[in-house]
């Protein structure tokens, strides 16, 4: 079974361990149990504990890293499509693979 990992009991996301085909994921660390993965999603890539509002805070080590730019159900990949960051202005912009600037006002020109 696929592993997501919860660094502090105040996340409401979780990483991904292995990668996870829709369907049952392990929670290991703060917390212990399952969330269902709704889609598939990556190793290294975050999951939704539970539902959250467009606009809420996305917690992980306990603090918060964004907000989500619109409703995300539990089981989901948190990533570019639906999280922007608080720490670069700039991640609606990027490419939701690569993570590649795709702005043409970029820092990177």
């Amino acid at each position: 079974m696929p592993r997501a990992f919860q660094i502090d009991a105040r996340d409401n996301v979780a990483t991904l361990i292995d990668d996870a085909p829709a369907g049952v994921v392990a929670l290991i660390g703060a917390t212990r149990g399952e969330v269902a993965a709704v889609e598939n999603i990556l190793r290294g890539h975050k999951i939704a504990l539970r539902e959250i509002a467009a606009n809420e805070s996305v917690i992980k080590f306990g603090v918060r890293i964004g907000h989500a730019t619109r409703p995300i159900a539990r089981g989901a990949w948190v990533h570019l499509q639906n999280l922007a960051s608080d720490l670069d202005e700039r991640s609606a912009t990027l490419d939701l693979h690569s993570g590649a600037p795709t702005d043409t006002r970029s820092a990177y020109v």
